[in-house]
């Protein structure tokens, strides 16, 4: 079995040399703004009310339950498409089945923290996933940087896209969800919150994602398609496995419609072929505790994109203030982008 070590969640290659700076990110929370991409256009009639909303210093879940107390409904009513950070100030849609219930003053939940942007009638509850995904305005102070190392890597993401590594995030404070995940396969911890089991499971699953990315990063084919590959089409879940690759293949890769794939595991075929499924079996042959853990959990495998495009992406670089703007897919991870570019710290956690 692989341990679940530091190294293992958090020393993944580069693709384009290594960091070109270094600086401090949250240090407020206006440093890093996230507003959502709807996936969703309002019915203007129904029985839930969308709500955007804009929190500040406040998580998901916690909104969630302020809006269900608010309406008098049970929190289970109140759904949204995804959770965002509560370091930060995030826009997003959240949606408040009523029933017949009279609308109450959403006005009056307003704070400094949060603030009501519209209310609209829908005719079904939001799901998590029902977005297209997420535009960030990040400041990083404190910048040292090699000027021309840092615009050359900006420049190859803007062009090439990056890496879809799961951000550290997803293994939790000190990977605890891989511990957590550890303890659930081991039979240590029988009775788990349904929320906390997925969290475990998206771990495990994350953790062995990363390690077969990590490899075509190395090997330099994290975005160029290999004989086997299975493509993911851009915005889509659906694939399609491609023995031979052709120069029609490559160009539909190199324009970003179509992407190399890799496992998120589970019960099933790997569904790729040739030198993508013997990278992919070799990479994670001293994995089977991790795979069998999710596969007597009956999960089933699912294909992620290997690459995840970077839209829009601007820059600016004032004395140590670096500011960035950019949009990322859903289940991308700004910290990713981060990371490729810039040695970045917390406050308090030096630097």
């Amino acid at each position: 079995m692989n341990s679940c070590s530091h190294s293992n969640v958090t020393n993944l290659p580069f693709a384009f040399g290594g960091p070109g700076g270094a600086g401090l990110i949250r240090a407020v929370p206006d440093d890093f703004q996230v507003d959502e991409i709807t996936a969703v256009v309002p019915a203007g009639s129904g029985e839930h009310c969308l709500l955007h909303i804009e929190k500040r210093g406040a998580n998901t879940e916690w909104v969630a339950g302020l809006l269900a107390r608010h309406a008098g409904v049970p929190r289970r009513d109140v759904g949204y498409a995804g959770l965002k950070d509560r370091h930060a100030v995030t826009r997003q849609w959240f949606s408040v089945r009523l029933a017949g219930r009279p609308e109450p003053d959403w006005k009056a939940l307003e704070t400094p923290s949060l603030q009501l942007l519209e209310a609209v009638r829908h005719n079904r509850k939001l799901r998590i996933g029902a977005l297209r995904g997420n535009r960030f305005r990040i400041r990083v102070r404190q910048l040292t940087a090699d000027r021309e190392a840092l615009e050359l890597i900006l420049t190859s993401m803007a062009r090439y896209g990056l890496p879809n590594y799961f951000g550290e995030q997803r293994f939790g404070h000190g990977q605890a969800n891989l511990e957590g995940a550890k303890a659930l396969f081991s039979g240590e911890r029988k009775r788990v919150k349904r929320k906390h089991q997925g969290l475990y499971l998206s771990a495990a699953r994350a953790l062995l994602f990363n390690q077969v990315l990590a490899r075509r990063v190395i090997e330099d084919s994290w975005r160029r398609p290999l004989d086997g590959e299975r493509f993911l089409l851009a915005g889509s879940r659906s694939s399609f496995l491609a023995e031979q690759i052709d120069h029609e293949l490559q160009d539909r890769c190199a324009s970003m419609d179509i992407h190399p794939s890799g496992p998120l595991w589970g019960r099933g075929e790997l569904g790729t072929a040739g030198a993508v499924a013997r990278l992919e079996t070799e990479t994670l042959q001293a994995d089977e505790y991790w795979k069998r853990g999710l596969e007597d959990f009956g999960l089933k495998l699912e294909r992620r994109a290997l690459r995840m495009p970077v839209e829009d992406l601007e820059w600016s670089v004032e004395q140590n203030l670096l500011t960035l703007g950019f949009s990322l897919p859903k289940g991308s991870f700004a910290t990713v982008l981060l990371r490729e570019c810039m040695d970045y710290h917390l406050p308090g956690n030096g630097g």
